[in-house]
Parts: C-alpha cells; sequence; structure tokens
C-alpha cells in the first residue's frame, strides 16, 4: 500500500539532498565544458605578419597554445576574458641581440658582469624569446646554460661565440687558436633545441680564420652565424665578406654602425650593403651602445635600406644610454617613418625565420601563446644614438601585458585583474595557474 509520501513520482526529501547534490556538480562541469580556452584576448587590434592580419581580431588561448582567431569569441567560452580594446595585440617580440650570461662576477667580461639578468629586461618590453648572441663558447656553454637558460621565465636561445672561451675580452677574442669549428658545431648539435647560431665578434686582426671558422661551424650544424665585424680592416674589406665568405641566410649585425664602410660616398647604403641583400645576407640592427648613429641610419633607411630584424643589443652599457630596450629601438623606427606593422614585423616574425625557430613570432592557431599587447602613445618624445644625439618621433610603444606559453608573465597596469573593492573582504591570491605564471598551483 502506498502512503502520500512514497507515492511513485513524489520526491522525498532525500531525492531533494541527492538532486541538490547533482546540481553543485553538474553545473561546473557544464561552465568547465564550455570554457574551453584558459584566457581570451577581446576586440584589440591584432597584427601578426606572417598570417597578415592586421584588424580587431578576439585571440583564444588554451593549454599554452592560440586555440582560435575570429573576429567575434564569446566570453562564456573562456575561463579569463581580458578586454583590450584601444591597443595592439602581436606575437611576443623576438630579440635576437642580447647578452645576458650574467652572474659569473668576471669584471669586463660579456660571460659576467658585462651581462645583464634578461628577465628583468625582456617581459616588460614584451619580448618572450632572446637570443644571446655569443657570450659562450664551447668551453663554456653548458655553465651558462645551467645559470642562466634553464632558470629564466623569458626563453634564452644561443648564438654559440667560435671562441671556445667565449666573449671575455681582447685576450680571449683574439685567440686564433681557440676559434674551432668542429668542437662548436659539435656543441651546437648537442644542445639544438636552444643553439641557434654561431657567432663570431669584435675581432682585431686583419686574417680571415675567424669567419671561415664560425660559417664552417655554422655549416657542420646547419644553423647560421651572426657577424660582428669587429675591426675595419683593409685587408678584409667587407664587400668580401658578403660577397664571397658569408652564405646567404648568414646575419651582419650593427648594420647602421657606420663603422665598417656600411655607408656609401652619397650617404646611402655602400655597394657591399646593396650587394650583400641581394646574395641573401640578413641585416640586423644591433643598436647596442656603440653601433646606431642618425646620421647613417637616416640616409639608408630613407634610401630604402631597412633592416630585416630590429634587435638591442642589450648589454650592461646598453640598458640605460641610449638604445635603453627592444620598444625604444622599435620606437626609433616609427620616428623615421616606417610603419608599425613592418616594424612589427622585423621584431617577430622576421627574425623567428632567421633562427629558424618558426613555431615562433606568430600568431598562427596552434602556435606557441606567446603574446604582447602593447599601447600607441602619441605625444612629443626624443630618441637618441650611440653618440648622444636626438632625434625627434611624435609615437611611442608601451607594453601592458606579456603573455609567454599562455600565462600572464607581465601585466603593466593590472588589466587581467579585478579590483580590489570587488572581491571579498578577506581575499588571498588571485589568479588562476591555468593563465596566470603568478598564481600558486591549483589543489
Amino acid at each position: 500500500m502506498h502512503t502520500v509520501e512514497n507515492l511513485p513520482g513524489k520526491r522525498t526529501p532525500a531525492d531533494n539532498h541527492y538532486m541538490k547534490v547533482a546540481i553543485l556538480f553538474v553545473i561546473p562541469l557544464c561552465l568547465a565544458a564550455q570554457q574551453q580556452f584558459d584566457l581570451l584576448l577581446q576586440f584589440g587590434r591584432v597584427i601578426d605578419p606572417k598570417n597578415r592580419i592586421n584588424a580587431v581580431r578576439d585571440i583564444a588561448i588554451a593549454n599554452g597554445t592560440v586555440a582560435e582567431i575570429a573576429a567575434h569569441i564569446d566570453a562564456s567560452r573562456a575561463l579569463k576574458t581580458v578586454n583590450v580594446t584601444g591597443l595592439i595585440v602581436t606575437p611576443g617580440l623576438v630579440d635576437i641581440h642580447v647578452h645576458v650570461y650574467n652572474g659569473t662576477g668576471e669584471r669586463l667580461s660579456y660571460a659576467g658582469d658585462d651581462s645583464v639578468p634578461p628577465d628583468g629586461f625582456t617581459l616588460r618590453n614584451g619580448v618572450t624569446t632572446a637570443a644571446d648572441a655569443g657570450c659562450s663558447g664551447w668551453r663554456n656553454f653548458e655553465d651558462f646554460k645551467n645559470r642562466i637558460i634553464d632558470r629564466s621565465k623569458t626563453r634564452i636561445l644561443a648564438f654559440l661565440n667560435i671562441v671556445g672561451a667565449g666573449m671575455r675580452g681582447p685576450q680571449f677574442e683574439n685567440n686564433l687558436d681557440d676559434m674551432q669549428a668542429a668542437p662548436t658545431a659539435e656543441m651546437a648539435l648537442k644542445y639544438r633545441n636552444v643553439v641557434v647560431g654561431v657567432k663570431c665578434a669584435h675581432y682585431q686582426g686583419p686574417e680571415w680564420r675567424p669567419y671561415e671558422q664560425a660559417v664552417q661551424a655554422g655549416r657542420i650544424a646547419n644553423i647560421p652565424v651572426m657577424i660582428d665585424y669587429g675591426a675595419n680592416r683593409p685587408e678584409r674589406p667587407i664587400y668580401e665578406l658578403f660577397t664571397k665568405v658569408l652564405r646567404p641566410g648568414d646575419i651582419y649585425t650593427h648594420m647602421y654602425s657606420g663603422l665598417r664602410g656600411e655607408q656609401g660616398p652619397d650617404s646611402g647604403p655602400s655597394k657591399a650593403m646593396v650587394e650583400g641583400r641581394k646574395r641573401g645576407i640578413i641585416f640586423d640592427v644591433g643598436h647596442g651602445n656603440g653601433s646606431f648613429l642618425w646620421r647613417v641610419a637616416v640616409p639608408l633607411v630613407k634610401a630604402g635600406f631597412i633592416p630585416d630584424s630590429i634587435s638591442t643589443d642589450l648589454h650592461a652599457y646598453s640598458m640605460n644610454s641610449g638604445m635603453k630596450d627592444m620598444l625604444n629601438v622599435m620606437d626609433k623606427f616609427l620616428a623615421m617613418g616606417l610603419p608599425l606593422e613592418t616594424v612589427i614585423q622585423e621584431s617577430t616574425w622576421n627574425p623567428a625565420k632567421e633562427i629558424k625557430r618558426e613555431e615562433l613570432g606568430n600568431l598562427s592557431v596552434g602556435a606557441i601563446a606567446d603574446v604582447a599587447v602593447l599601447r600607441v602613445e602619441n605625444g612629443k618624445f626624443g630618441f637618441v644614438d650611440h653618440n648622444s644625439a636626438r632625434f625627434d618621433g611624435t609615437r611611442k610603444l608601451v607594453c601592458e601585458l606579456t603573455i609567454k606559453g599562455g600565462k600572464v608573465v607581465y601585466d603593466l597596469n593590472g588589466i587581467t585583474r579585478e579590483r580590489w573593492d570587488k572581491l571579498p573582504s578577506n581575499y588571498d591570491k588571485q589568479g588562476d595557474p591555468r593563465w596566470d605564471s603568478f598564481a600558486p598551483p591549483r589543489k
């Protein structure tokens, strides 16, 4: 016999309890199913040169990669949504000329005090990948890797110095006996995941051997060579370097230094520079503290000789002088009249291709989610070369947000954060480790 309480179709208190428990589990599961993205950037102007995108787009990120780019992506599909209206969204910047082998305590050495710790100079400028330009050679690369590469939040790659001892001063960098292709190539191949090239720099002598050995090492390891041409010696003219020694795809840095025959008699690019570009030599800025002059850059750019890649030559002497940082160097090319899209391309996709890391420098679906969110400020700004001469400009780039591998690593104005007075009165550490590198691990 059925009572009213247990007639078929009637819910008992126990049924109600179980239903409430089920709802508590089902609703989060439904939300999780809808939230297929960890992070969503909405309403920003996306400039992605590889994919020829220059338009307002939403970008969704999941599991450290770019998951979707579209004119509109609903915020309900993302765990975290950030409004970037009025900002420029680009691939994470790629700086292929830095000096970051810091911490050994060696004075007057780029394998020591002349280098800087990378994370304090890169992420706040939208740089997610930086290539150390020859601070270490095959003899000390593994120390550099352990000391800096493996411990940095920035993705650090490396050009291996053709000098086995690395960039430690003239007594090392002019030692022809320590410039050996075979061990250099062997070390590059052993660590091919991080060694992206061979560097030859600062050589003062008349011989071709340093450059020939660097090219031989590059050929064995199938990686490019980057040249800082050292002293300007008539026995090894820059024309022969470009037309006889280097290969297409090899990189000439410090292109606007004016120190080694880069400028012709008409103030435009020299015959060597023109022939080098025809042959496929890559020309890189490498600003530094002694390698960028307005009296060279302005006429060369006016003549159409623009960089293939923009880089800083970041080190202890350039960080507070005319160079300052990656965005400041990019600003200089905006001031000289290059379109923003070109400056972005020369700071993202071009350098990624030059070092054969085409998984970087772009926002293709499936690519590593390295993203820079930049603000273009308009006003009166001054930009200084290595001889302290000023060029005036009207635009300046400021980094608002940097994302590396799908996680926020820098947020200038807290655009990913909630206002404090909107949180519970006893709020704890905010963020979620699925999109925030600063958040504690999930329990």
